[in-house]
């Protein structure tokens, strides 16, 4: 009998791009990251490209990417995020592609996704078509080859999307073994029902109604894929190989395959570790023989679909009514506020419904005018989306343009298909998954709606959204202050609504507190600063100029004048408006300078609205992650002042808190305040120096200890991380710097001593690295007789015993 395994990762996160800015806000709640895409990168999408196996002791003994090994794929959303905010990794989980390719007999193990996560039984047919194109064409451009196969979203699935996925070229996707309704030998006439017991060893072909189109299906293994989303089957990666190698069937001799398919964030985010378990049980496998690693493509080309299989329509892996999750209140829902309705569910879907239906007509009848085949067009829009640039927009316009457009049509045209993307968008899977309308998730998805409503009213002169919110209405909140889904479209959405003046406003604010270069890029807009004067007095600051914003997306551009002024606190007061004149701008420059100089801030403040009656701005407007940097330097004086009047507190009683902790009595809270306040900042400070003082940081924390002060080991830990990994980027450009290996392997003594954990990641990469390129040099060297390189030698193996890195044949 031939054994084979293969393991499939589902990796994917709900988007959570401001649909205005096409970049994701700060997340408090992500601390201490940015949000959770860069949390669960650094928890999961990273520590894959790079997993340790362990031996006995704990030591590393290899370090793997488990993507070249696995069968995955990644949401193209996702992709784009992380291929300009995590590069790195985003360049590994490529290269993971091409390695498997070399592995697996030509077949890469990634696969691709219908695009933006749509439940696509209960998308339309158009939907379903852009979906499948997008996912490919999004496919074949990050990882440079047609893919083969394809993750349906929640492995939702009917009849037609099969048939549209067989249409464009993809040979299988995965399912779970409850789809299955009926299965045949090929050839036979005889069905035999599933009832539950399928046999998911093998690859199915499905035959597609009205055509010789057939498509395979592999079912993944239920139970095991449970264990190890749900019973700590990951806490072990030796009893994880066990219990895929238990499936097989020793009585039987035809070749089986034995797979199973989890969310991607399983091995690292949901489980801690878990990429370790997965590594471990993969060289398990590998290194005793026990059966053979492969990827679905492989194993359909040697050993093809010996059964036909009916599939059960409209069904879906994460939902026990079929896909009724995503549409109606079933009682699917996360299990963690019992009592709460998803009744909301429906009349959400209907009203996203009624907008992408009434709204269709309306795009194909405007778009006829400068496109030959409007929906064709959005087919292909996807080429636009990952090539922003002018002459990419041309190129597609010389493909389906009806003629030879001008600038005020071609931005006509990418609002229309602007329009289209958000459409889709708004059906998100992750809408509905949980249980509250006013989850982020539903939120989200309220938004893209939002942006949809917008263009419309831009390309139509007439709004949906008084309909719009009739329909939304009825989609009730469990939680009182939201009351329904008008509520939170009037809480949530409007407020995040972006256009021109907007981004104007938030330049013209932003001005105050940091210089921008004549260029300025504010998240999709540029901006060109064509003039600008600027006071200072003290702590008062005025900034006044014209600037020309346009949109990365749609090519929309806006001149603008402004003016912003701030008198050293929380109080900031901006105008925009769109220029008019030279004569009116010139007059609005000389006015407020005027007034600035003299020192009359409230003629200030009068003139700004004046001149910008019904277009002022204050710090409430500004993008988040702006708004929170301009907080932090208005805060930066009172922090600085607070900090120095705890440094005095301390500083005064800390032999007290020290006698105090040897009788053990405990600490007035006002002390113990001010000592967590000093050395967790004095702490933070000496990790974030290029140059750690060690002594330093030693004697912090030796007060930290005898004063009873309990750190903030995450942002410490976070803190100290980033300095590491700087360090581990010096190691891999100057290996051989014995002074800089010697310095680090202290500081690695100090990590390990640390009363919290600290990620060593990135310096055991950098290390394993030089232990397969320069380390054998140096020990040749040294075999010779090279003194200089017996002590490269020494030093570097003292490093690899701090960071518990195995050397020699097996390392």
């Amino acid at each position: 009998m031939e054994r084979y395994i293969c393991i499939h990762g589902h990796f994917y996160q709900p988007p959570r791009e401001n649909p205005w800015l096409e970049d994701i806000e700060l997340q408090d709640s992500a601390y201490p990251y940015h949000d959770w895409d860069e949390r669960i990168t650094a928890e999961c999408y990273e520590p894959n490209t790079a997993s340790r196996i362990l031996d006995g002791d704990g030591w590393i003994r290899k370090i793997v990417n488990n993507y070249s090994k696995i069968s995955f794929n990644f949401g193209p959303t996702l992709l784009s995020w992380m291929e300009t905010n995590a590069p790195e990794v985003y360049r590994a989980i490529i290269e993971a592609d091409r390695e498997s390719q070399r592995r697996f007999s030509g077949h890469g193990s990634a696969l691709a996704q219908a695009y933006n996560h749509m439940i696509m039984p209960l998308a339309n047919t158009r939907d379903k078509y852009t979906q499948v194109i997008w996912g490919i064409k999004d496919f074949e451009h990050r990882f440079g080859r047609r893919p083969e196969g394809m993750w349906l979203p929640e492995t939702a699935v009917d009849l037609e999307t099969l048939a549209i996925l067989a249409q464009q070229g993809i040979r299988f996707t995965i399912l779970a073994h409850w789809q299955a309704r009926r299965i045949r030998p090929l050839g036979s006439d005889n069905w035999q029902e599933v009832h539950g017991g399928l046999d998911t060893t093998m690859p199915y072909q499905v035959r597609l109604p009205n055509t010789d189109r057939t498509i395979n299906v592999f079912f993944y293994n239920g139970e095991v894929a449970r264990a190890v989303a749900f019973e700590k089957l990951l806490d072990n990666g030796e009893r994880f190989a066990k219990r895929l190698l238990s499936v097989f069937n020793e009585g039987r001799n035809a070749p089986q395959l034995v797979n199973i398919a989890t969310d991607g964030e399983t091995y690292g985010h949901h489980h801690r570790h878990g990429d370790m378990a997965l590594a471990y049980a993969l060289d398990y496998i590998e290194a005793n023989k026990l059966a053979h690693l492969t990827n679905y493509g492989e194993y359909l080309e040697k050993h093809p679909p010996t059964h036909e299989v009916e599939i059960n329509n409209n069904s879906s892996w994460s939902c026990a009514h079929g896909v009724e999750r995503w549409r109606t209140n079933c009682g699917c829902n996360t299990g963690m506020h019992p009592g709460w309705s998803q009744a909301w569910r429906a009349p959400l879907r209907d009203s996203l419904n009624w907008l992408r239906n009434t709204l269709a007509p309306k795009f194909e009848g405007r778009a006829r005018q400068f496109l030959k085949d409007p929906w064709a067009a959005r087919n292909d829009y996807i080429a636009v989306i990952l090539d922003r640039s002018p002459e990419n927009f041309d190129r597609f316009l010389g493909q389906h343009a009806t003629r030879i457009l001008n600038q005020e049509e071609k931005i006509t045209v990418l609002k229309l298909l602007e329009l289209q993307r958000h459409a889709m968008l708004m059906f998100t899977s992750c809408g509905w998954f949980f249980d509250e309308i006013s989850g982020i998730e539903t939120v989200q998805v309220i938004k893209y709606a939002g942006r949809v409503i917008q263009l419309a009213q831009e390309l139509f002169n007439e709004s949906p959204e008084p309909r719009f919110m009739e329909m939304l209405a009825q989609a009730k909140s469990n939680i009182p202050e939201h009351r329904d889904g008008a509520h939170i479209y009037e809480k949530f959405v409007k407020p995040a609504m972006v256009d021109l003046l907007k981004v104007g406003a938030h330049y013209a604010l932003c001005s105050l507190y940091e210089t921008y270069d004549q260029h300025s890029r504010i998240f999709c807009y540029d901006v060109y600063r064509e003039d600008c004067q600027n006071r200072l007095a003290g702590t008062a600051r005025l900034a006044v100029g014209r600037a020309q914003v346009t949109s990365q997306i749609t090519q929309e551009s806006m001149k603008i004048s402004y003016g912003a002024v701030t008198l050293g606190n929380h109080n900031v007061s901006g105008g925009v408006q769109v220029y008019t004149n030279d004569d009116s701008y010139q007059r609005m420059v000389q006015e407020l300078t005027g007034a600035f100089d003299r020192a009359d801030f409230n003629e200030v403040i009068r003139l700004l609205d004046q001149h910008f009656a019904g277009a002022t701005y204050s710090l409430r407007q500004l993008f988040r992650d702006k708004q929170r940097m301009v907080l932090d330097i208005i805060l930066e004086s009172t922090l600085a002042e607070a900090a120095e009047d705890y440094r005095r507190i301390y500083d005064r009683h800390a032999p007290l808190m020290r006698f105090l902790k040897d009788l053990n009595i405990p600490q007035p809270r006002a002390l113990q305040a001010a000592a967590e306040f000093v050395l967790n900042t004095s702490l933070r400070q000496a990790f974030a120096g290029d140059n750690l003082d060690l002594e330093h940081i030693k004697a912090l924390l030796g007060e930290a200890e005898m004063a009873g002060v309990p750190l903030d080991g995450e942002g410490l830990g976070y803190v100290l991380e980033q300095t590491l990994k700087q360090m581990a980027e010096k190691l891999l450009g100057q290996p051989d710097d014995q002074v800089f290996i010697g310095r680090l392997d202290a500081v690695i003594s100090l990590v390990r001593s640390l009363p919290f954990e600290v990620n060593l990641w990135k310096v055991q990469n950098a290390y394993y690295r030089l232990l397969k390129t320069v380390y054998p040099g140096y020990r040749e060297k040294a075999r010779q007789g090279d003194g200089e390189a017996r002590a490269w030698l020494d030093l570097f193996n003292s490093l690899g015993d701090k960071l518990q890195v195995r050397r020699g044949k097996n390392g």
